[in-house]
């Protein structure tokens, strides 16, 4: 007789009783069952190695035959059904080695994509911190109290020095002003000719192509300069067609620049926070002011051609010298709040100048005391752009929902105010040299008639945004950029 052992189901060699459970079991496996959880397989309660009871069996003791394999004919099918199920598992073997391998290989090219972005992060972090290092000036260690050089720059303030400069150049401003606004030149541009103005020009490749596009302009006679998203700074003639010099330095997007009168300093704001200060015969920049701790928005040249204001979404504004990159004041344009400050441009005569924030109000301020003199309420968007009029009499602003405001500064009241059809943001202002038109750059291009209000064109060739207006001389000319990558000019 043979026993079933209630663990394996196979014919048992040593059989063996459990009393708790009344099974039979062998007693290689129950013993370590019993090891491993001390308990019986099958009621779970607790069992012994001595409680165990040994069972004799009759006869010789060997297993019986089986009946399928007493003839040839069954061995071979025994044979043949084994040799089936190698061949199946051979085959399952071989598809999940295939699977395996397929993993592996996955797991090694992301390994080994992780460690190359690792090793250029590395990288371009050990070149920021370079670039970081050189940028800094260097501060005594034996600074107390951790003075900024942010700090060390505003406590500079405006020395009797500087404001005599100012005020001897307002003065003699102010005298060529009224002697140019008796007689306007001969061959400035009539309201009926803007009518015929057509484009002369478009050059597409000042930029990089695959970075869209150009937000920044100013000119000087055949000299353009322009700033784009890809972080560079164009010095361009446009005449000749020949790029004069690539600036190339911000971290991040350049948002204004400025030519200097000289023709061969250039000025540029970045949102990088930083405002560089570039020359025509080298492409690094000669200094780099470092006053702001957001975004720089817009900057504005004074008339001296050594000092430039800026703003920036930190809600400052501050006034610095060009020429050593040292700041000489920054100030809140609201005392405890974070009201970004989007525009900031000098009056003609250089001692007082405006900002345009994102609470909507327009703030004419005195430079002397960096106090406010004066507040036009009435958008009802932020204002993004701002002009002085060359006579000194007229500021424009635009606002984030497209509309355009004329003030009066002297009775300090809004005198016209222009809405474009499209109600996009104002991106750009600006005058011609007598202040007789305005052009205003937002998803085209229009030029106004300052006196009467009136639109004497509207160009429509820029598929993007319009980032910059400039007038040419006499105002038969217009020079503008755009998101699209284009400069264009525009002729009578």
């Amino acid at each position: 007789m043979s026993f079933v052992c209630g663990i394996s189901g196979e014919p048992t060699e040593d059989p063996v009783v459990s009393p708790v459970s009344g099974h039979i079991f062998d007693r290689r496996l129950i013993v370590k069952y019993i090891t491993e959880n001390g308990t019986d397989p099958i009621s779970h309660t607790e069992l012994s190695e001595d409680t165990l009871v040994s069972l004799k069996t009759g006869g010789t003791g060997s297993a019986p035959r089986n009946v399928s394999g007493t003839s040839i004919p069954s061995l071979l099918k025994m044979l043949q059904d084994e040799w089936d199920t190698v061949m199946l598992n051979s085959f399952s073997l071989r598809q999940q080695l295939q699977i395996a391998r397929q993993e592996l290989s996955h797991s090694l090219y992301q390994h080994d994509a992780a460690c190359r972005v690792i090793a250029r992060l590395s990288k371009e972090l050990t070149a920021a911190r370079e670039a970081l290092s050189t940028l800094k000036p260097h501060t005594s260690s034996k600074v107390e109290d951790d003075v900024s050089i942010e700090e060390t720059d505003e406590q500079q303030g405006l020395s009797e020095a500087i404001l005599a400069k100012l005020e001897e150049k307002s003065k003699s401003l102010t005298a060529d002003r009224k002697q140019r606004g008796k007689n306007l030149p001969e061959g400035l541009a009539k309201a009926e000719e803007f009518a015929g103005i057509k484009q002369t020009a478009s050059h597409t490749g000042i930029h990089s192509t695959g970075t869209p596009g150009i937000t920044a302009l100013d000119i000087r006679g055949n000299l353009s300069l322009t700033g784009g998203i890809d972080k560079t700074v164009v010095l361009y003639d446009y005449e000749k067609e020949q790029v004069v010099q690539t600036y190339k330095g911000h971290n991040k997007k350049i948002t204004a620049v400025v030519l200097h009168p000289d023709g061969e300093t250039a000025i540029s704001a970045s949102a990088d926070s930083h405002i560089r200060v570039w020359n025509s015969n080298d492409s690094s920049s000669k200094a780099v002011i470092d006053v702001h701790q957001a975004p720089v928005t817009d900057i504005s040249l004074n008339a001296s051609g050594d000092y430039i204001l800026s703003s920036s979404d930190d809600s400052f504004w501050a006034f610095s010298d060009i020429r050593s990159g040292k700041s000489l004041c920054k100030v809140s344009v609201e005392p405890g709040s974070q009201i970004p400050v989007h525009c900031i441009e000098f009056h003609p005569d250089g001692l007082i100048f405006g900002t345009g924030a994102a609470d909507a109000v327009v703030k004419i301020w005195d430079l002397k005391n960096q106090n406010i003199a004066a507040s036009f309420p009435g958008h009802t968007a932020a204002v993004r752009s701002i002009a002085f009029s060359e006579n000194g009499y007229y500021l424009a602003t635009g606002s984030e929902d497209g509309e355009v405001k004329l003030w009066d500064l002297r009775k300090l009241k809004n005198l016209k105010t222009f809405t474009n059809e499209e109600k996009q943001p104002i991106n750009t202002l600006s005058f011609d040299m007598t202040g007789t038109y305005l052009g205003i750059g937002g998803q085209k291009v229009q030029v106004l008639h300052v006196k009467t209000w009136n639109e004497v064109a509207s160009l429509s060739d820029h598929s993007g945004p319009v980032t910059g207006v400039k007038f040419g001389e006499n105002a038969r000319s217009l020079v503008t950029c755009s998101i699209d990558k284009s400069l264009r000019v525009f002729s009578i």
